[in-house]
């Protein structure tokens, strides 16, 4: 308040001229106008502060980590309800309580030592710490971070901590899951080879049941002719004439047993060849695959998983190859040969109700590649199916007929071979894919 000291002097202070009295008017309404500015900046700060500390609040009630904060002395000045919860106090009976109290044996020291330690050096710090909870002692990743004022100073501590109990039963159930898929994704692959070679049964039980039968068959003449030969050679060595043995020699037929007594046995040997060389292919069509990469005849590969699916078919296929004679390729003949069967198979299934049937595979090199595609005269692939046909368990098969397996095993075979395994054309005139290996003529 400011008005004219002099002219109040001149008049005595008892009678005040008009210019005084403005003067001390004035004064108080700029006094009362600061007041009233000042008021409405302290209700503003206020509402501020009430708004922040209310959002601080929403904060602390929120999260799921454990937060709390403490003054220098290690005291709890605040907490988050999740830390509350977890240990089974309120948060207004932790106010002012030692923070340590809630740590068990061992970490409680560590944790009030680094505690301290942030608290001087003003740096964080990250421990593990087991934390006294409802449950029982549970492990939390602790991260220590000092707390200043506003000359930044060290006022006290933030701690922030994330059960790991919680997270470590999680890793343990995932990497249960995570096994237990990879064994239920080997199952899946086995039983797709198995329903692949299951569609063949009829044809390797024909293919076998021949040879075998004509081995048998030579068994049992081989014991009739061997009967008539002991009982020759026993009249031999008792001694008996030459004109005895003669008329027994025509007796028993001898010369001409001699003659099929070589028939016989090519006819064994040819019978137990034919069986070896199908037992040879079983095993290589049943083979696990998982040697190492080795250089291999693609177009041999083809024709012995060809021949095979073509033994299972009831239609009267006809199997053409053309290109290269022997197209060498590097990889696992065995997964390759189970990618070729499915392949055909599937050719096989598109052109079951057509006519004349006729699968063509053609191998050639192209590049650093070697190259087999597999086409039909079927009727083709819907462009709707051909976006989703190397997907797992998609099938256009009707029910127990298909796995939904095969050209996605297949598809990851070729990737895994460094090749890829394409739909290159697909119409009214049939489909074709194309498989790409690493070429083998150059290794």
């Amino acid at each position: 308040m400011q008005f004219d000291i002099g002219k109040l002097a001149k008049t005595g202070g008892t009678d005040l001229g008009d210019e005084v009295w403005v003067d001390v008017l004035e004064a108080v309404d700029k006094t009362y106008a600061e007041l009233v500015d000042y008021q409405e900046q302290l209700e503003a700060n206020s509402a501020e502060l009430l708004t922040l500390k209310a959002f601080l609040s929403s904060i602390m009630n929120s999260i799921s980590d454990y937060l709390v904060v403490t003054d220098k002395d290690g005291k709890i000045a605040d907490a988050s309800s999740s830390f509350c919860k977890a240990i089974g106090q309120k948060e207004t009976d932790l106010i002012g309580r030692e923070i340590g109290e809630f740590f068990q044996g061992e970490t409680q020291s560590r944790v009030l030592e680094a505690i301290a330690k942030t608290i001087s050096l003003r740096r964080e710090a990250k421990i593990e710490a087991e934390l006294h909870t409802l449950a029982g002692p549970d492990p939390v990743d602790l991260r220590i971070a000092p707390r200043l004022d506003r000359r930044r100073k060290s006022a006290g501590v933030i701690l922030t901590g994330r059960p790991l109990g919680e997270l470590r039963r999680a890793y343990t159930d995932l990497e249960a899951s995570h096994e237990e898929l990879k064994q239920t994704q080997g199952q899946l692959v086995r039983n797709e080879k198995l329903a692949s070679l299951g569609r063949l049964l009829a044809g390797v039980a024909h293919e076998l049941n021949n040879p075998i039968s004509f081995v048998y068959a030579n068994t049992h003449a081989l014991e009739k002719y061997l009967d008539r030969f002991e009982t020759y050679f026993e009249r031999v060595q008792s001694g008996a004439a030459r004109e005895e043995l003669v008329a027994l020699r025509a007796e028993l037929r001898l010369d001409r047993d001699l003659k099929n007594l070589r028939t016989a046995i090519e006819g064994a040997r040819d019978g137990s060849e034919r069986v070896k060389s199908i037992v040879e292919d079983l095993r290589r069509l049943s083979a696990d695959g998982t040697g190492d990469f080795a250089r291999f005849d693609l177009t041999e590969t083809a024709r012995i998983a060809a021949n095979w699916v073509q033994r299972g078919a009831r239609n009267g296929m006809e199997v053409l190859f053309q290109g290269e004679p022997n197209c060498l390729a590097v990889g696992r003949p065995g997964h390759i040969q189970q990618v070729v069967m499915n392949l055909v198979q599937n050719a096989v299934d598109a052109v079951a109700d057509h006519q004349a049937p006729r699968v063509v595979l053609t191998l050639g090199y192209e590049g650093d590649s070697a190259v087999l595609t597999v086409a039909d005269n079927g009727t083709g692939v819907p462009e709707t199916v051909a976006a989703r046909i190397f997907d797992p368990f998609f099938t256009t098969k009707d029910v127990g007929k298909g796995t939904g397996l095969g050209l996605s095993i297949s598809y990851k075979i070729a990737q895994e071979h460094g090749g890829s395994l394409a739909l290159e054309v697909s119409g009214a005139d049939g489909a074709t894919f194309r498989l790409c290996l690493p070429r083998g003529d150059k290794a």
